[in-house]
């Protein structure tokens, strides 16, 4: 089950601490290669003396639809009705959830405005459309300006570089096309820049991961997001180089934000299949858990032990999600597997299931064991899966906050994307 990431023991001159990498809920191989070699580039960036240890338990004990789906229902086409409750134009994350769903909806917006605000000036022999040369700058973006500062950035921007690469032009077309198609013939308006940026990074990021989005969620910081959607927008001649939504585009971002959740809530239940089996991963291997979890425990224990009879020094257990409510399980049974130091929990459930009395080795009420190991509680205030235990064991957990800049959902998968997070990793780590 465990397996070292690059160093051989001889390297390092005998035991070495090992941190055991245990992958959270909707995770398979693919994606948890991808994670696994972020948390090697992180830690080596700040602690080269750790080896980091594979434990990938979702391949054996994960969900998975055994009858192909045969359980969800077929829903009619139908209009369903949204919420009424308004976004808020100020707030980047607001935006950005709803470019998640939909990248094209701030540009859209701006089209619609662009027509009912200013006057058509039609197609004229001889004349150049302002418009097609908006177009064609959009077609002629690079990441090459932003990839030559990565040695300044860090290696998490040129993770996100790397995967946004191959699918820049594809997006930059699509956004073009839309900019020739519906704003070709009306008069130039003040403010496309950042707006168009951003469309193009949302739709690069959306077939990135995959054609249907059955891909694992890239895991990205805010801050490598907005330095990317700076480069871009720069490009283009625009300025919001640092802010978000600026001048008459303030305007355009509330309309799409708010005339977006009404048909949120009809896409939803039109797809309802595709989004139920996309989501069996994640949702099913949780309630797989509760009744399967000794499998998910077992597959801990065992790299635990290899890292031990491998590495010879104090392993350190790193869990995110799920994986981090199935170590809080192993180490609160009465045989707990030996040697384990420390348990970094990142972005887990286990304080709330605890209070909830959902815990399958801890009742609520019931103290850690008294050999449970020393723990560290990461989370971020956007991550709604993330959550705090300071309170919940007092003197027994400590939190630490880090701020990937991110809306949820992709809070929750940015956490190892964080440069930050392994900073404030490495004094705690054993040695």
């Amino acid at each position: 089950m465990g397996s070292w990431s690059r160093w051989d023991l001889d390297d390092l001159g005998g035991s070495v601490t090992s941190v055991v990498f245990v992958h959270g809920t909707g995770v398979r191989a693919k994606s948890y290669e991808k994670s696994f070699a972020r948390v090697v580039s992180g830690l080596g960036r700040v602690r080269a003396d750790i080896r980091v240890v594979r434990c990938l338990w979702g391949e054996h004990h994960g969900a998975s639809l055994g009858l192909g789906g045969v359980s969800i229902p077929v829903r009619a086409k139908s209009r369903g009705a949204g919420g009424d409750e308004l976004l808020d134009e100020d707030d980047p994350l607001a935006v950005w959830a709803l470019l998640e769903v939909d990248p094209l909806a701030e540009l859209r917006e701006f089209t619609e405005a662009a027509h009912d605000d200013g006057e058509e000036t039609g197609f004229a022999p001889g004349r150049v459309d302002p418009w097609e040369a908006v177009a064609d700058k959009v077609r002629g973006l690079t990441l090459e300006p932003v990839a030559a500062d990565t040695a300044t950035n860090g290696e998490s921007l040129a993770h996100l570089i790397a995967d946004l690469a191959p699918h820049l032009d594809e997006a930059a077309d699509r956004v073009a096309d839309e900019i020739s198609d519906g704003l070709g013939g009306a008069s130039p308006v003040d403010g496309i820049e950042a707006i168009v940026a951003r469309a193009v990074y949302a739709l690069a990021v959306q077939r990135a991961e995959g054609p249907y989005g059955d891909d694992e969620p890239l895991a990205v910081d805010g801050a490598d997001r907005d330095t990317v959607v700076g480069a871009l927008t720069d490009q283009l001649g625009g300025t919001d180089r640092g802010g978000f939504v600026v001048g008459a585009a303030k305007t355009v971002a509330v309309r799409a934000l708010n005339s977006s959740l009404s048909p949120l809530s009809s896409l939803a239940h039109t797809f309802r299949g595709g989004i139920t089996k996309k989501s069996v991963p994640a949702s099913g291997d949780i309630l797989r858990y509760q009744v399967r979890g000794a499998g998910v425990r077992a597959a801990i224990r065992e790299a635990v032990r290899d890292a031990i009879a491998a590495g010879g020094g104090p392993v350190v257990l790193l869990a995110h999600s799920l994986g981090g409510i199935a170590c809080v399980d192993l180490l609160a049974e009465p045989d707990p597997p030996a040697g384990v130091d420390l348990l970094v929990t990142v972005g887990s459930q286990a304080p709330f299931l605890y209070e909830l009395d959902a815990l399958t080795a801890l009742r609520r009420g019931e103290p850690l064991p008294g050999g449970f190991p020393r723990w560290i509680n990461v989370y971020d205030e956007q991550d709604l899966l993330g959550f705090v235990g300071e309170k919940v064991f007092p003197d027994r957990v400590t939190d630490l906050r880090v701020n990937t800049r991110q809306p949820f959902p992709r809070a929750h998968t940015s956490y190892f994307a964080h440069q930050r997070l392994y900073e404030l990793l490495a004094p705690e780590l054993p040695k």
